[in-house]
Order: C-alpha cells, then sequence, then structure tokens
C-alpha cells in the first residue's frame, strides 16, 4: 500500500516537466553566465558562480541542461574534480529514474 504524502497532489506530471524544464534552463543559463564571467577579467577580479553551486542545480534535476551548457559554452570541459562529480551527479540520478521506474511500473 503507497504511502500518501500531504503534498503529493502537487507531484503531476505536469508539474514535474515545468520543473524539470525550468531548473534545465536555468542550469544551462548559469553556466553560460559563468563562462562569460571566467572571460571578463583577471583571476580573482570578478565573482564567479562556484563549482558547488554548478552541481547542486544539476544534482535537483539540471544535469542535462549542466552537460549542453558544458559543451555549449566549453565552459568547465577539463577540471576533472569538477567533470568527475558532475558525472557522479549524473549517474545518481539514473540510478534513482531506474528505481523509481521499478517502483511504478513493476513493484506497485
Amino acid at each position: 500500500m503507497p504511502i500518501e504524502l500531504p503534498f503529493t497532489h502537487f507531484l503531476t506530471p505536469a508539474n514535474i516537466a515545468s520543473f524539470l524544464i525550468a531548473v534545465n534552463f536555468i542550469s544551462l543559463a548559469t553556466f553560460g553566465i559563468d563562462k562569460m564571467l571566467a572571460e571578463a577579467g583577471p583571476r580573482g577580479s570578478v565573482r564567479r558562480i562556484s563549482e558547488a553551486r554548478l552541481l547542486q542545480l544539476a544534482f535537483f534535476g539540471g544535469i542535462v541542461g549542466a552537460y549542453a551548457g558544458r559543451a555549449l559554452f566549453r565552459h568547465k570541459t577539463r577540471k576533472q574534480p569538477f567533470s568527475a562529480h558532475l558525472h557522479k551527479v549524473a549517474v545518481l540520478q539514473l540510478v534513482l529514474l531506474g528505481v523509481g521506474c521499478w517502483y511504478v511500473f513493476i513493484a506497485a
């Protein structure tokens, strides 16, 4: 028997899709803004968007936008620690998606 949480009526497919579109657009735009700030001046002269913030956006659903932003703006492509963390976020999301699909379509 599934557990009914008080906020589940907000979790409609349309709301989830809207959220994912918005967070991916924000993630893509954030990579572009950070690239622009990186090219704006010498190192340390401009306050940049932290790698932690970029990873947070990817973690909370913006992974597609993060990868698109990396490719489109050629930003953070050679930073190995950042790339490894981004790949870990992608793998985690794929695993969670698989578990969610299993739960919805097979276990229920």
